[in-house]
């Protein structure tokens, strides 16, 4: 592919947007799900540019503010930031090749996040319990994906991209080992619930190669499918909400139990594959709660010293 400097470069047209995205995105290491997300983010943008005869490499922030304030009519802020980050990403690999003077997503006023709230609906251990037993008499391939979104806390787009020879052991652990958010090659351990729903279903899938989670048809399990699959366990269930909840509430639900039995943050960070310790803090439903004040611990530690 030859690129020319910005003024030199021709209008924007189908093919040649595709040319960019693609290359852009096989300079980044990231899952196929991350991928597909970043293709979709800049395809709707791209769409967005057509249909106003809007060349994207001539695109302003203000052409960018329109295309957000558009987006929130429809979406929540966070999805919408998500969508302008993408489209920032792209433009900043245009930035480098030459193609743009500047990325016009860096002057853009973008959603404003709070980052110490999610507005994923999570569950209490209790919920996560019954959508374990519903999910248990829906068959084994269900009871297996749902035990392991409960007990690893695994992202459903890491789920659905399991390959049967992910499955292994490493130092007397049975294991599973994933690409995670931005590429990086994961492995965890097991819990014995997992390994015998998983199990079981594999008696009933075969041993052969190919996605650990497949369809009738032998196709991987969709991520949407996934999805529909968590809000008709949960009506069944009997859980409140059922219709606002994702596989992303199993997620939640990981983190705030792991914290409420005392796991360190750094582990739940590790385990969750979250960069940045405020990110697993925000999937902590339970940080608020007064019974954790470190007030107690430290009065308690100072009653026990002058009390022996």
């Amino acid at each position: 592919m030859s690129l020319q400097p910005h003024r030199a470069l021709p209008p924007v047209t189908p093919a040649s947007a595709t040319e960019f995205t693609e290359a852009w995105l096989a300079n980044r290491r990231l899952s196929e799900h991350t991928r597909a997300a970043y293709r979709r983010d800049v395809a709707t943008w791209l769409t967005w540019c057509a249909e106003r005869d809007l060349d994207p490499l001539h695109a302003t922030f203000l052409d960018v503010n329109a295309y957000a304030r558009r987006l929130e009519t429809t979406l929540a802020p966070a999805s919408v930031a998500r969508k302008l980050s993408g489209v920032s990403s792209w433009y900043d690999f245009l930035v480098k090749l030459q193609a743009v003077p500047t990325n016009p997503v860096s002057g853009a006023d973008r959603p404003h996040l709070d980052r110490d709230h999610s507005a994923t609906l999570g569950l209490t251990p209790g919920e996560v319990d019954a959508l374990l037993t519903a999910a248990a008499r829906a068959g084994t391939r269900t009871h297996a994906m749902i035990t392991m979104l409960a007990d690893l806390g695994l992202r459903v787009g890491e789920l659905v991209g399991l390959d049967l020879g992910d499955v292994g052991h490493d130092r007397g652990h049975r294991t599973v080992r994933f690409t995670g958010k931005g590429g990086k090659a994961r492995r965890r351990a097991l819990t014995p619930a997992v390994s015998a729903a998983l199990d079981d279903y594999l008696r009933d899938r075969g041993l052969h190669p190919g996605p650990l989670f497949a369809t009738a048809t032998g196709a991987r399990v969709d991520r949407h499918a996934v999805f529909r699959l968590v809000r008709r366990l949960a009506a069944d269930a009997g859980i409140a909400e059922a219709g606002r909840l994702s596989p992303h509430s199993l997620r939640h639900a990981f983190a705030t139990t792991a914290r409420a039995e005392g796991v360190a943050l750094e582990d739940v960070q590790d385990a969750m594959g979250h960069a940045d310790p405020r990110t697993t803090r925000r999937y902590d439903r339970d940080r608020f709660n007064l019974d954790r004040d470190p007030a107690y611990t430290i009065a308690a530690a100072r009653a026990r010293r002058n009390n022996p």
